[in-house]
């Protein structure tokens, strides 16, 4: 079975995502897969962020003869087992990892006001206004 390195393109529309897989060389591009080897995301902002692969697992594939597509190719040499940018890719993970959005706090009601203890009424004014119209008025006067 000849065995290619190649990506598997998911995500949506205006947001790709691709799966460096190893595929059999007669499945189609996003077709069955034997092993995911890692992601490559081209959204990132940090450009060595962008590959996250396992070198160790594509190293053994490469060692049993697996091709490599184009774009595999130049992602293996930056970012594989012996890659030449592993360390522009830890710093730029650390700063990924710190600048990160934190998700916001879960959400808490204002403390409630403590009711205020009602001071009781003085004695001749609250007895005027509580009482009830006089018989002949209508209140509206």
């Amino acid at each position: 079975m000849a065995v290619k390195i190649r990506m598997k393109k998911m995500g949506r529309p205006h947001r790709p995502f691709f799966r460096v897989c190893a595929m059999d060389i007669r499945s189609p591009r996003d077709g069955k897969v034997i092993e995911e080897l890692g992601y490559y995301d081209p959204m990132v902002r940090d450009v060595d962020a962008r590959a996250i692969l396992k070198g160790d697992r594509i190293a053994y594939w490469l060692s049993v003869g697996a091709q490599t597509s184009d774009k595999c190719k130049v992602l293996i040499r930056k970012y594989g087992a012996n890659g030449t940018h592993l360390e522009a890719q830890k710093s730029a993970l650390e700063k990924l990892k710190t600048f990160k959005h934190q998700a916001p706090a879960p959400y808490k009601p204002p403390p409630k006001p403590e009711p205020v203890a009602e001071a009781p009424p003085a004695e001749g004014a609250a007895e005027g206004a509580a009482e009830a119209p006089a018989e002949g008025s209508t209140g509206t006067e």
